[in-house]
């Protein structure tokens, strides 16, 4: 089950982290689909705007429900320092493994 969480920052935006299936990818060994989960962080100016922008990157049925997995200091972070607001990683956490901009999870350039 999907889940995540937000933390308002102190000049009134907010950053909300989700946990959320991995979009279906192609295994290039046997053609199976990849799972997973991956965990993506966005900040805006509040959840409904965080939320919408990830509607309009084509993931429809994103939902916050709760607060229960709020974003990390260190992710917290990761987003504030990233021109678009907008980063996934694999999860669980892997230390090695940094955080890619979204467009590198939904393939596009």
């Amino acid at each position: 089950m999907p889940g995540g969480g937000f933390v308002r920052l102190p000049g009134g935006s907010v950053v909300v982290a989700l946990t959320l299936p991995r979009p279906s990818e192609r295994s290039a060994v046997d053609g199976a689909p990849e799972g997973g989960s991956v965990r993506v962080l966005v900040h805006a100016a509040n959840r409904a705007r965080a939320l919408t922008r990830l509607r309009n990157l084509g993931m429809r049925a994103v939902y916050l429900r709760g607060n229960a997995q709020p974003p990390t200091p260190d992710e917290i972070t990761a987003v504030l320092h990233h021109p678009d607001g907008l980063l996934w990683r694999c999860a669980p956490d892997r230390a090695e493994e940094l955080w890619h901009p979204i467009r590198a999870l939904l393939g596009r350039s």
